[in-house]
């Protein structure tokens, strides 16, 4: 039942107050049939200047905002309503909700068994790609003036960007016909990024079993409103993190996943010690090689920058994959493996330097619905899956207004709009969403 609310600036969080948390709107009983109580004294205390805002309103005691309720429009799901949607996200295509009797195992089906196979040739040429454009990056750093340095280390880091998804293949068992090749290569790839490859594997695979499922889901999860309203200082740091920070927020993410040995099962920390063990080994041998060749500068001109680079592709990759307000996390109850993969994931265009040098993670919706396809047949198992699918899937060329969305609206989670913004729920503490509104370009 979809609720219309007759005073517009006011946001119903829930029909419950829960401790500690100043819940704004709380119904009048459990049976209310949608008139709801704002009153001022369950307001937060704020700041004597804003006392002020509020004096003369502070004379009415309670004021009362009246919801109906009322069934939803026939046209929500309609295609012209879609299309809206389309242009307020900076979407190309928002794809039709996904039958529930519709399987994984129907949409695999249809794909051709091309689509899966494993060619070592393929496999070598994306290695000889990621390798030449990053040597291509460095000897461009190495000369290029200080003016063009952004640019060489925006090619470079994309160049490695490359790597990770080399090892990305190899972590799906995608790249080679030899295990042992894949676990070596995949390994060797994610040296360079301080990326534990066996960590990363043990959790990217958690991400595929249970995409969009809250509390399972291990990439991009929404902030629960409990978080948001623990502490003041917690509260500015997503807003931070989820808003400005957050094309480089997957460094947290690193951080906090793949380096405690406690967070694995068993029989999985084996393999992690011996990937963390190659990590801190490239970092012992590695970074003082840098620093001695080239100095502490170097070491940032010629490592750091291309390695923040990265950390850019990876969070953008990653939340333009699974991050739109119509797409839903779901509670493990409500949750549909196929609604998941297909509807809830996203294929976006880039430019095609960028596509070539990433070899085609952007392609992302076939890799979701069967990660054993390699990334050099994505592009194939992308056509089958239109010609098949197409009217369920979502569809994007990497845009301004996309990522405004992003940035400035998938924030909280709720379970009636899927995300609430900050600046609805802490207008006082969102001065960075505002900004980003303000400066950021709303072309699509």
């Amino acid at each position: 039942m979809a609720w219309r609310l007759a005073h517009s600036s006011f946001l119903i969080l829930g029909p419950q107050k829960r401790p500690n948390e100043g819940n704004r709107i709380f119904p009048q009983s459990s049976t209310s049939s949608g008139s709801y109580l704002l009153k001022w004294e369950s307001l937060p205390q704020r700041s004597s200047k804003q006392k002020k805002c509020f004096k003369s309103l502070q004379k009415r005691q309670v004021v009362k905002a009246v919801a109906v309720n009322v069934a939803p429009s026939p046209a929500a799901d309609s295609a012209e309503y879609r299309q809206q949607l389309c242009h307020e996200y900076g979407f190309r295509q928002i794809g039709e909700p996904l039958p529930d009797n519709i399987t994984l195992r129907d949409i695999i089906d249809t794909l051709p068994k091309k689509v899966f196979e494993i060619d070592d040739a393929k496999a070598l040429k994306s290695v000889l790609v990621s390798l030449t454009s990053y040597a291509l990056g460095i000897f461009i750093i190495a000369k290029a003036p200080w003016y063009l340095l952004p640019l060489a280390w925006a090619w470079t880091g994309t160049a490695i960007t490359g790597f990770f998804v080399i090892g990305h293949d190899c972590a799906h068992k995608s790249f080679s016909k030899n295990k042992l090749v894949e676990d070596i290569v995949g390994t060797l790839a994610f040296m360079p990024l301080i990326y534990p490859y066996e960590p990363w594997r043990f959790k990217h695979d958690k991400h595929h079993a249970k995409t969009n499922m809250l509390e399972e889901d291990t990439a991009w999860l929404p902030v629960k409103p409990e978080e948001f309203e623990s502490s003041s200082l917690l509260r500015k740091a997503i807003i931070y993190g989820y808003g400005p920070l957050r094309p480089w927020m997957s460094i947290a993410h690193w951080l906090r996943m793949h380096f405690d040995v406690k967070r694995f099962r068993p029989n999985e920390v084996k393999r992690v010690k011996i990937s963390l063990a190659c990590v801190f080994g490239f970092m012992a041998i590695g970074w003082p090689l840098i620093i001695l060749k080239t100095g502490v500068m170097g070491w940032i001109k010629f490592w750091l920058m291309p390695w923040l680079g990265y950390h850019f592709w990876m969070s953008t990759f990653t939340m333009v994959h699974h991050t739109a307000p119509h797409i839903p996390f779901k509670p493990s109850d409500e949750w549909n493996a196929t609604q998941a993969q297909l509807n809830g994931t996203v294929h976006c265009d880039y430019p095609s330097w960028i596509e070539i040098l990433c070899h085609d993670i952007n392609v992302h919706i076939p890799h979701h619905i069967s990660p054993r396809i390699p990334s050099y047949n994505l592009r194939a198992a992308h056509q089958s899956l239109q010609e098949n699918w197409g009217k369920y899937m979502n569809e994007a060329s990497w845009n301004w207004r996309l990522m405004k969305t992003i940035l400035t609206v998938c924030h909280v989670y709720s379970k009636e709009r899927n995300y609430v913004p900050f600046d609805e729920l802490a207008p006082e503490d969102s001065q960075p969403i505002t900004f980003l509104k303000q400066v950021m370009p709303d072309y699509a």
